[in-house]
């Protein structure tokens, strides 16, 4: 059932009884549904969980100006108050950058991370745009072409997700593809478990082992890194016993 959260600024759905001590952040363009199959299995128990839409996404409006992860999660940061906390943060792709944040601004909040698909450190330069698109835009700017073209120009030269973000989320998606965490790694103080498709298209498993190293290796307590065969980039639908297990064995700790 949905509901709101954090004042009405947030909606979601809860499962399990008593006090939740999980929170799940879901990836760009997806909805917190994508954790159904980890929180509320159609075999077994479920997880005393949040699970929410973050701003722009499913049912929670978006925010009113272009927000960047840090003010995603100052967000998110309201609804741990409802929470039995520290929780156990659980989070894929756009909403791992946005946990990333939290924990290394809440040490006090979050007891664990489990990420996957998170695009956590860039492995390669950022790509300037061609040399087309950005003759265009110099030209739009300076009033030589009008907004259709321009419209146009940037569905043709930008990534599937920009293109189909609209309004503000479009300034959201320009803002968090810039951004990299290596200064948050280095700040968070709870262990992480990275959970990862060997095929990950989108975020490619040389991401998760760059991270695993930036958090003190495979050797160290503070960090782990699963590997799932076949998995893909949304291992919250292809393997949701894999992310159920990681998480309920950090909550048992």
């Amino acid at each position: 059932m949905l509901r709101t959260f954090a004042g009405g600024t947030l909606f979601g759905a809860r499962s399990g009884g008593g006090a939740p001590r999980v929170l799940a952040l879901h990836g760009w363009a997806r909805t917190h549904r994508d954790f159904d199959g980890v929180l509320r299995p159609a075999e077994g128990a479920e997880l005393a969980a949040i699970a929410v839409d973050l701003p722009g996404f499913g049912a929670t409006p978006p925010p009113t100006e272009p927000w960047g992860s840090a003010e995603y999660a100052a967000c998110v940061d309201a609804l741990l108050e409802e929470m039995a906390t520290p929780v156990v943060v659980l989070a894929h792709s756009f909403g791992g950058r946005v946990a990333v944040h939290l924990a290394a601004a809440r040490p006090d909040a979050v007891s664990a991370l489990v990420l996957c698909g998170v695009p956590l450190l860039r492995l390669a330069p950022v790509r300037r745009p061609s040399l087309v698109y950005r003759s265009v835009r110099a030209a739009h700017r300076a009033g030589l072409v009008g907004e259709e073209r321009m419209e146009r120009a940037r569905r043709r030269h930008g990534s599937a997700d920009y293109a189909a973000a609209a309004g503000v989320m479009r300034g959201v998606h320009g803002r968090v593809v810039a951004e990299s965490y290596e200064e948050q790694l280095d700040a968070i103080e709870a262990p992480v478990t990275l959970v990862w498709g060997d095929d990950d298209a989108t975020v490619p498993l040389g991401v998760a082992r760059a991270a695993l190293d930036r958090l003190g290796g495979a050797r160290s307590s503070r960090a782990e890194l699963t590997v799932l065969p076949g998995a893909g980039h949304l291992v919250p639908l292809t393997a949701p016993g894999a992310l159920r297990e990681a998480v309920e064995r950090h909550l048992a700790r």
